[in-house]
């Protein structure tokens, strides 16, 4: 019978794999047509499901990969709350919101915490990673919640925001999926000189400037014609 733990990791690393392809499908094309549509549901569904793989996985072997729990965890907030955040306005949306926003301020209390310990340690790291890696994991999920904040406070949304948030949310999640194939433990899978060469490190790039494009596309103002 095979071993749970091989089942678990095959399905993750296959799921990741999809997530990165559709991925990139849904950041490149042209946004609100269908072939968007089509991809980012599948990769909702495709990085929601392995990054509550990967958190089960870094729970199971946490003396090296506890952090993996804290990057499931926030892979799947994200895409969550990418998803609510265009309904925003709903009440029953809001609630759920509300739900994965809390699970999400845990997670950065979490990685702050991993983080700040990790410091106080010899080496400076934690279950094998330095703290830099928990504070940089700690710093998206606190952009994030600011983001939360700012959505549940504000009396009313604009579809520009409510949109950014969705495009920051997904690219966010998109980047830790880049992250764990290229630079992260998928790097493996690639020959020694691609890994040393610096090349690996350019999807994730790739992914934080056209991020950055859309939402200066999103949240640009628009100028109103003046007709003579």
């Amino acid at each position: 019978m095979p071993d749970l733990h091989v089942i678990t990791l095959v399905l993750h690393v296959a799921l990741g794999t999809l997530a990165v392809i559709v991925g990139a499908i849904a950041l490149g094309s042209r946004k609100g047509r269908n072939v968007h549509v089509g991809a980012g549901r599948i990769f909702v569904i495709s990085m929601g499901l392995t990054s509550m793989l990967g958190a089960v996985l870094g729970a199971y072997r946490f003396d090296t990969f506890w952090i993996t729990v804290h990057a499931g965890i926030l892979g799947a907030t994200l895409v969550a709350s990418g998803v609510l955040a265009v309904r925003i306005q709903a009440a029953r949306t809001k609630r759920w919101f509300v739900a994965v926003a809390a699970v999400n301020a845990l997670n950065a209390a979490g990685l702050g915490g991993a983080g700040w310990y990790a410091t106080t340690l010899p080496d400076a790291r934690l279950f094998g990673f330095a703290a830099a890696d928990y504070f940089f994991l700690f710093g998206m999920a606190a952009i994030v919640f600011a983001g939360d904040l700012r959505l549940l406070l504000v009396t009313k949304v604009s579809n520009r925001h409510r949109i950014a948030q969705h495009l920051s949310r997904m690219c966010l999640s998109f980047f830790i999926a880049a992250g764990s194939a290229f630079t992260g433990p998928g790097a493996s899978a690639f020959p020694e000189a691609v890994q040393n060469s610096g090349l690996l490190s350019l999807p994730e790039l790739a992914i934080v400037l056209l991020m950055l494009f859309w939402l200066w596309k999103t949240l640009r103002p628009h100028r109103s014609v003046v007709t003579q």
